[in-house]
């Protein structure tokens, strides 16, 4: 996509074009192709269509219903924020005062469309200019063009002192290959700029990726972990008077329920053999540090300190953790195994693991099942010991 391009896709013939390419979304891109060609769409108008239309039906699941009217590019999609995570921010934020809201490095503008949102006047700043574009586009269409406007430039340059609060959601892939990029020191903007963001706007939040390092987390910021429905989506550090704990893991549900669990990240959970049920922690409890949290919550101990399952006498209900039933604990034996399951006439099996070197595509192979019952397996260490336990899921 470049800026022709996109400029075309925004006439009256390329809307009629993004139209008829959103009924050929998710079949058989070459058949598309000659069916929108086939109506009289010029050949690059039509490729440019349905990359959108295609771009569009993925949105679906971060953006909903307006995802039909974004513009979007792939490493935009795969980066930007989901709906209920930005919306979310974007109220905390307005709770905590702000109303003026510099998103550095705005991307195609999910964060701020949502600041906007919730009446916060958020000025974007966005290095790549078909990006810049993008998200002016997406303000128009979603009628916040009021309130959200965008530069294209260079964030570092952005003149902070024009706004209350600061959002910045550094670029975490390389330019042209689209490679993730792990080390934060390798962000654009530079790490030191992005953590020197609070110390000029105390109101700062930096969207970080959910595998970020907890030594790098600033002095005094709060550091969140996100997850929508089971999935660990993104990170965020609450910088200077927006911190308000040490660690929070916020779990996004179904029907719109969202659960916070915080706590100091530094406290250690009791150890002790296993017991009859089994908590799963949700990987957001598990990368914030707050198992021991969970813990305290579940009257549940470990089974191994340096293993993230939980065990106790009773189940509970808990939106941070999947239960499930221990039916036998046994020391990791694939012959023994494969022998108790054939008697038990498991034929399907769910394989967990932590803190195990076995790949379960190999061992599913290995057991050679037959029959109709179903079971859970988890791989896992106790007291250092390799350890399957055999369960069956708790409602």
């Amino acid at each position: 996509m470049d800026l022709d391009q996109l400029a075309a896709l925004r006439t009256p013939e390329g809307s009629a074009a993004l139209a008829a390419a959103a009924g050929l979304a998710g079949g058989d891109p070459l058949a598309a192709a000659s069916a929108l060609r086939a109506t009289g769409v010029p050949p690059p108008l039509a490729a440019a269509a349905l990359t959108q239309a295609e771009l569009r039906h993925r949105a679906v699941g971060k953006f909903g219903p307006a995802a039909a009217g974004m513009f979007l590019t792939r490493p935009g999609l795969e980066q930007a924020t989901r709906r209920v995570v930005a919306d979310r921010r974007a109220a905390r934020l307005h709770a905590a005062g702000v109303r003026t809201l510099a998103d550095l490095g705005c991307g195609l503008g999910a964060d701020a469309l949502a600041a906007a949102r919730a009446g916060i006047r958020v000025y974007g700043v966005e290095a790549d200019p078909v990006t810049a574009t993008m998200a002016a586009a997406n303000a128009t269409a979603a009628g916040l063009a009021e309130l959200f406007t965008v530069e294209c430039g260079d964030a570092t340059a952005f003149d902070v002192s024009r706004v209350d609060g600061v959002f910045c959601d550094p670029a975490r892939r390389t330019t042209g290959t689209g490679r993730r990029i792990f080390d934060p020191r390798a962000y654009s903007p530079p790490w030191d700029f992005v953590t020197g963001l609070a110390e000029r706007v105390p109101r700062t939040v930096v969207k970080v990726a959910p595998g970020l390092d907890h030594a790098l987390i600033p002095a005094g910021a709060e550091a969140e972990w996100v997850g929508v429905d089971g999935d660990l989506v993104e990170a965020a550090l609450w910088c200077g008077d927006l911190a308000e704990v040490p660690r929070r893991a916020t779990l996004h549900r179904p029907g719109g329920r969202c659960h916070q669990l915080t706590g100091s990240g530094a406290t250690e959970a009791p150890v002790g053999p296993p017991r009859r049920y089994l908590y799963d922690p949700d990987p957001a409890v598990v990368r914030a540090h707050l198992v021991a949290e969970l813990s305290g919550e579940l009257d549940a101990t470990l089974g191994d300190p340096s293993i993230a399952y939980l065990y106790a006498d009773s189940p509970t209900r808990t939106p941070y953790g999947r239960c499930l039933e221990i039916t036998d604990v046994l020391p990791f034996s694939l012959k023994r195994l494969r022998a108790l399951l054939r008697d038990r006439r498991v034929g399907r099996v769910e394989i967990l693991k932590r803190g195990s070197a076995l790949t379960p595509e190999q061992l599913r192979r290995d057991l050679r099942l037959a029959g109709e019952a179903a079971a859970s397996l988890v791989l896992t260490r106790v007291a250092g010991a390799p350890t399957v336990l055999i369960c069956q899921p708790v409602d």
